[in-house]
């Protein structure tokens, strides 16, 4: 960590303020006026100044690295060349070096290179950290037994009372496994579930019991639920003999009914920690178990 006196000049410091501007040019004490670019570019330039990028490698380096390529590509153990010699170093003089030029590297060329890694650098934190497609590509989407997780910046938490899934009704449970497309499951580690609901034209059944909650449902080949995820991030982990992802933390959850019948997605609701994982076909939720030991144990015990 670097304290205020290691900050290079005309650099501001963390504690500086959105209103102080940046000091440019040769004068410190002018202020960057919005759309002035000279002040970022001295900012850029002395941030340069305090990095260290190492010089290019000897030639002797660089003929072994290329080397070793060129034998890989032509099938050709490394290190080994047509004649069985080893590369020798070229004799041919190098670049002609100016008079500030040292041993080092420490040179203008340095200098150069310092400043572009500086400008990338800016130029990539500032497309990924303030716009939209910058924010966008950061995410990652993972799509697993008919969820896609979405991981990274989801916005507030949802609140207010969960809507109801489209053409949801609650039935029995033998009602619901006449109606379900797939084979409907009960973990043998909880009692009989004291609600049962179909929804969706049996795409979808819900296995209820006080504070937990077992989706079941068919189509893992589509998106059925969506999770917007932030920290702290999913683990993978292992059901059976099966892979699954658990997901720790309260989370927003959207469910996207079937294709072409006309529905928009349900009201997103807050979702309570989850596991989730698939049996053959049918694609399984768990929400509402206290820990991941829990909720590993219900799942195991599904039959």
């Amino acid at each position: 960590m670097t304290s205020p006196d290691d900050v290079p000049p005309g650099v501001p410091s963390e504690g500086a303020g959105a209103g102080d501007g940046v000091p440019s040019g040769d004068d410190p004490s002018r202020a960057a006026a919005p759309g002035d670019t000279g002040g970022v570019e001295a900012a850029l330039l002395a941030l340069g100044e305090a990095l260290e990028v190492p010089a290019p490698p000897p030639a002797e380096v660089a003929l072994a690295v290329r080397a070793r390529l060129e034998a890989a590509g032509e099938g050709r153990p490394a290190g080994a060349s047509d004649g069985g010699a080893r590369p020798e170093p070229s004799s041919r003089p190098g670049p002609r070096r100016g008079p500030g030029w040292r041993g080092d590297g420490r040179g203008p060329g340095r200098v150069t290179r310092r400043r572009a890694a500086v400008a990338v650098a800016v130029a990539a934190a500032l497309l990924l950290g303030v716009t939209p497609a910058g924010q966008a590509a950061v995410a990652r989407v993972l799509r697993f037994a008919g969820i896609e997780l979405r991981v990274g910046g989801p916005g507030p938490l949802p609140s207010g009372v969960a809507a109801p899934l489209p053409g949801e009704r609650r039935v029995t449970l033998e009602e619901a496994r006449r109606q379900a497309a797939f084979p409907v499951s009960v973990p043998a580690g909880l009692e009989d579930p004291a609600d049962v609901r179909v929804a969706d034209d049996g795409r979808v059944v819900s296995l209820l019991w006080p504070g937990i909650r077992l989706d079941e449902y068919d189509g893992v080949l589509q998106v059925v639920f969506r999770k917007e995820l932030g920290p702290p991030w999913p683990d993978q982990v292992t059901v059976g003999a099966s892979a699954g992802w658990w997901i720790p933390g309260p989370h927003g959850l959207v469910y996207l009914p079937r294709t072409g019948v006309g529905e928009a997605p349900a009201r997103p609701r807050r979702a309570e920690p989850t596991l989730i994982w698939q049996k053959g076909r049918t694609g399984l939720r768990l929400e509402g178990a206290a820990d991941l030991r829990r909720a590993l144990e219900i799942a195991r015990s599904v039959r």
